[in-house]
């Protein structure tokens, strides 16, 4: 795919330097995935602010293409990543510095730091 095949709002997240990490397996006990706990990964990645995530691109990962998983990893990140809601519930568009959610994101970093205090920061 060349550059200019890249539609505008991909390429806008990419240049703001979007961190697209490689998308790691959810397996069971007996090697089989887990559906749940691959959609809580992809969940997981998009609320810690990636810009997306890659499925099966670690070099760990080829064989998922052999054993026909690489498809339904794909399918549950693609919808995943499509009904996923930021945390606190606001868009992504609606992050800048004075939205509320941006308010509650600076709430959530305070009282993680300090996690120790008796009383709420907020």
């Amino acid at each position: 795919m060349h550059r200019s095949e890249i539609p505008d709002d991909a390429l806008a997240v990419l240049r703001r330097g979007a961190a697209i990490p490689a998308h790691l397996l959810a397996l069971d006990a007996q090697r089989k995935l887990d559906t749940r706990r691959q959609r809580a990964l992809t969940r997981y990645y998009l609320d810690a602010g990636a810009g997306g995530v890659a499925v099966g691109v670690h070099s760990t990962q080829f064989a998922i293409r052999d054993v026909g998983l690489y498809q339904p990893v794909l399918e549950l990140a693609m919808q995943e990543a499509r009904e996923w809601e930021p945390l606190g519930g606001a868009a992504r568009s609606s992050w800048s510095p004075g939205s509320r959610a941006a308010r509650r994101r600076r709430c959530a970093r305070r009282s993680w730091r300090k996690a120790s205090a008796t009383t709420p920061v907020c």
